[in-house]
């Protein structure tokens, strides 16, 4: 019996309710982290939401972005802060994340985290680009020229922040999958010939998961995040394959 092994088996069993308070001190950290970094973006709110409405530029003539309450352009400032605040954050959440949902991390597992945060943070990062530059113009587009010889389309500026918000944040999230694909594999939870063997069940929930985060019906749109996604996927495989463990010959063959 290894080390690690002979640790787990002297570790006491944690009941559910053990595994419910340490989920609510996770949460409560992130909380705390997306509270902290929200404050400090205050002061970028503005700038944030004039980024937030350039894929509405060119579109004047044909829709405006109008505050129908009173209290909705301050309830703006507060999303954008806590939007910003959650992505300055994501390093700190998905420590959290991979800490809750992987207890009892050796000391060389822990290590592995020093590479796959920063890396997460990186393509949660390209992915929410890709979302903002790539995905939200086209359908921007195609959702202001829809009917828009009938209808007069006035979109209220907080449905428009949580459309934009929220495909960019998703987008962002799905695009960290590779390496929480390599991180599960490398502690031998599952290995990359089980992924690759499961790849027709992982696209039928790409495309569900696409349909869900597609803010438009045509099939462009959604072809645009499936895409990537899947590609991810099989990165996410190549990872797995070259972080696992190795598996070690069997004593017969050694023998032999």
């Amino acid at each position: 019996m290894s080390e690690q092994d002979a640790i787990q088996d002297s570790a006491p069993v944690m009941t559910l309710l053990d595994h419910m308070l340490e989920l609510k001190d996770h949460l409560v950290r992130i909380a705390i982290s997306v509270v902290i970094c929200s404050a400090a973006t205050f002061v970028f709110a503005r700038r944030i939401l004039e980024l937030l409405l350039l894929p509405t530029k060119g579109f004047e003539d044909q829709v405006k972005i109008v505050a129908l309450t009173p209290t909705t352009t301050i309830g703006m400032f507060i999303k954008i802060s806590l939007f910003s605040g959650a992505i300055v954050s994501m390093p700190f959440i998905v420590y959290q994340v991979l800490h809750y949902i992987v207890p009892g991390l050796t000391r060389q597992e822990k290590k592995m985290l020093n590479w796959i945060i920063p890396g997460a943070t990186i393509l949660f990062l390209a992915g929410a680009a890709f979302a903002f530059f790539v995905m939200i113009p086209p359908a921007v587009s195609f959702l202001f020229q829809w009917w828009n010889d009938m209808i007069e389309q006035n979109w209220t500026v907080d449905e428009y922040i949580a459309f934009v918000t929220g495909l960019v944040f998703w987008v962002g999230v799905s695009f960290e999958t590779p390496l929480i694909m390599a991180f599960v594999a490398r502690l031998g939870v599952v290995t990359a010939q089980q992924m690759l063997a499961a790849w027709k069940f992982a696209s039928i929930g790409i495309a569900v998961l696409a349909a869900i985060i597609t803010p438009t019906a045509d099939p462009l749109n959604m072809m645009l995040i499936m895409v990537p996604l899947l590609a991810l996927y099989f990165f996410g495989v190549f990872l797995s394959w070259l972080v696992q463990p190795k598996t070690a010959p069997s004593t017969a063959s050694v023998q032999a």
